[in-house]
């Protein structure tokens, strides 16, 4: 392995040659200068891995050469050392984008430590990880076998993507194939799981979670009829609990989180389903006795999603709540804008609900276009791509927008969606619906193993569009692809983001309540 470089740049450096000896001696490669000046040419031709840089010099003061070096390579590390404490120092040392902050007189071991903070972290975040998640592995395997509801498998997921974050920088495969194995057995007890007491949720008097239909009058009403702040309910269609916890620390920038409720989407994890349950507080099937107008089937033409705005206002009428509010679905980058320059105005309403599109949109992209299946290739690419569209789109605006105006915060999504890998055939008639991840239609043959089949629609709150349909859900990462033109079908589709079946990535989604720092 190379010697590490080390340029150190201080006026004093003769004192410093115990330390310069202590690090020598570990294998280091130790350059000495007295002044910025020549520092900066000595940066400009070395070249250096790290950088000791004395604040107080004369002549050209230390954050002048840090300004320079940075300019010239700003990856380089540069640790900044100095006697003084004033805090203007520190502030303008580590906005300029200093590595480390020593206060003299500084002892090797220090040094040595902020090296190995700045160069080796990586490596030994590395071992650590590892290390830990080993610990972990078998405790999660235990769990596994024992979970059996719905409460724990809320910690075990959790726990699961906790780990899957933490080892996606690492550099040991082994470790991320080891986590892979184990969310994939995850979701196959999931899968019996959700056979075993699915039914039993829409019983009365039932043990059961929060679900979408429920999820308004259990978790926002209570926040809006406080009246302590109004209440911006944003809605991310498509959003998976992974693709929250990436871009939760660009939120806790401007909000406190206050409560964390993951809950359960109902099926088929669809947004036509499960976001309109949302807004209605109602089942699919009591949408359509209650709302023929509003509600379409499957096979029916038209917009699915239409009139969530409607559902919500009688929503609100028959809880008997008489507020000021308003409701936004944002497609494209033009209305996200609009909304953000206009959020002023809605000082005074008691809510304000936005559901946001994007990550939805990605899903599909990812589906029908190259680039984009390059892009957001695996889950951590998938991640990765959220963030970025967050950190740059106008829904953080809003947000920012929000905070200013005292609004409390509630982000939630109605589904999340799965990375589907395996096909599994399914047959049936022309009026079957074209969803990869259910089917809703009469004479459906499928593989048993694959799906869980609800023959009676009604039991889980689901329309029937004649009184032999019934419904099958793709189970763990299937994806249900016609006999037809099959080979074609299933090269196309594999290894694409698919929503409405049953996986703990679909099923269990974040809550989350947020007050203004």
């Amino acid at each position: 392995m190379d010697q590490i470089k080390i340029l150190w740049v201080d006026d004093e450096i003769d004192l410093l040659k115990p330390h310069i000896l202590f690090l020598e001696k570990k294998n280091y490669n130790v350059t000495t200068c007295n002044n910025g000046r020549d520092a900066v040419d000595m940066f400009d031709e070395g070249n250096f891995d790290i950088v000791f840089l004395d604040e107080n010099m004369p002549g050209m003061s230390g954050l002048e050469t840090l300004q320079e070096i940075k300019e010239k390579k700003s990856s380089t590390p540069v640790i900044m050392i100095t006697k003084s404490e004033e805090e203007y120092i520190m502030e303008e040392a580590i906005g300029s984008k200093i590595a480390d902050y020593l206060i003299k007189p500084v002892n090797p071991n220090q040094i040595l430590l902020s090296i190995k903070k700045n160069l080796d972290h990586s490596r030994l975040v590395s071992e650590k990880t590892t290390l830990d998640y080993q610990k972990e592995f078998r405790k999660i395997a235990m769990e596994l076998s024992m979970v059996n509801s719905y409460e724990d498998w809320f910690e075990l997921y959790k726990k699961l993507l906790y780990w899957e974050i933490e080892l996606e920088d690492i550099d040991d495969q082994n470790m991320v194939e080891i986590l892979e194995s184990q969310k994939i057995e995850a979701n196959s007890q999931f899968g019996k799981f959700i056979e075993r007491n699915y039914k039993d949720w829409f019983l009365p008097k039932a043990d059961k979670p929060i679900q979408s239909h429920t999820l308004f009058r259990e978790l926002v009403v209570p926040e809006i009829t406080k009246k302590d702040r109004p209440v911006l309910f944003v809605v991310i269609d498509n959003l998976r609990y992974d693709q929250w916890k990436v871009f939760e620390s660009v939120v806790n920038n401007h909000y406190k989180l206050e409560k964390e409720v993951p809950y359960y989407a109902i099926l088929p994890t669809a947004t036509q389903y499960a976001r309109n349950a949302i807004f209605s507080g109602l089942l699919p099937i009591d949408m359509e006795k209650q709302f023929p107008q509003y509600w379409k089937n499957d096979v029916d033409d038209g917009g699915k999603n239409l009139y969530e705005a409607e559902f919500l206002t009688a929503h609100l009428k028959r809880l008997g709540l008489n507020i000021k509010q308003d409701y936004f679905k944002i497609t494209n980058l033009a209305s996200g804008k609009k909304l953000a320059e206009n959020f002023k105005s809605f000082k005074n309403n008691d809510l304000v609900s936005v559901v946001y599109n994007f990550v939805d949109m990605l899903s599909h992209a990812k589906t029908e276009m190259d680039v984009v299946k390059e892009l957001a290739s695996d889950d951590k690419a998938y991640r990765s791509l959220t963030l970025s569209w967050f950190k740059n789109s106008p829904l953080l605006e809003i947000i920012q927008q929000a905070q200013k105006m005292g609004f409390k915060l509630i982000i939630t999504t109605d589904h999340g969606t799965i990375n589907v890998k395996n096909p599994s055939k399914v047959i049936g008639d022309k009026n079957t619906s074209l969803n990869l991840r259910y089917k809703t239609g009469r004479s459906l043959t499928y593989e048993d193993r694959d799906v869980y089949a609800v023959k009676d629609p009604k039991s889980i709150g689901l329309p029937t569009i004649n009184m032999s349909s019934s419904y099958i859900f793709a189970k763990n990462d299937n994806f249900l692809a016609y006999v037809n033109n099959y080979n074609h079908y299933v090269s196309y589709y594999r290894n694409t983001y698919q929503h409405g079946g049953i996986s703990l990535e679909e099923m269990i989604i974040p809550f989350l309540v947020f007050n203004p720092k």
